[in-house]
């Protein structure tokens, strides 16, 4: 079988996004890539996920231009993927960011598992300090996307 390469339109990307809960996100220190796996909900321009402190975290705080890649694939009918540019800002526990963290925190509780990727981690912590729960959004500044369309 073959396929037809086409760009999406900004209005399909974004339906690709309001679609999606899974992508990659990516984001750079000292001129190096991190790439991780997240779970996300996107609502009004903005992409909510969660995490708990670790490297992902450490480098969005030194550098918040990050980078999210959507992909959905289907057997035999092609791809789909979605590149978001964006804009990484933390919704710290405080009186001045509870309604955004109620906000991020009520679109990601549709799901049950929308706290797995951003919760475990390979070594089991400390008991004798307090998780810190991040909640944080992605800004979205540009979004491009492409599709693979079969041709019979």
């Amino acid at each position: 079988m073959s396929y037809i390469l086409k760009d999406l339109t900004q209005a399909e990307c974004f339906a690709v996004l309001e679609q999606s809960r899974f992508g990659h996100l990516a984001c750079c220190k000292d001129g190096k890539p991190y790439v991780v796996p997240i779970y996300f909900a996107y609502a009004k321009g903005a992409i909510y996920s969660f995490s708990m402190p670790g490297q992902k975290v450490d480098w969005m705080r030194a550098n918040e231009n990050v980078c999210l890649q959507i992909d959905q694939r289907s057997a035999g009918k092609g791809w789909t993927s979605v590149v978001v540019d964006g804009r990484f800002e933390e919704f710290p526990d405080s009186d001045t960011w509870r309604s955004e963290r109620l906000h991020a925190w009520s679109l990601l509780q549709k799901h049950s598992d929308w706290w797995e990727i951003g919760a475990l981690k390979p070594q089991s912590q400390p008991t004798d300090t307090a998780s810190e729960h991040i909640f944080y959004g992605i800004f979205v500044r540009a979004v491009t996307g492409r599709t693979a369309l079969p041709v019979d």
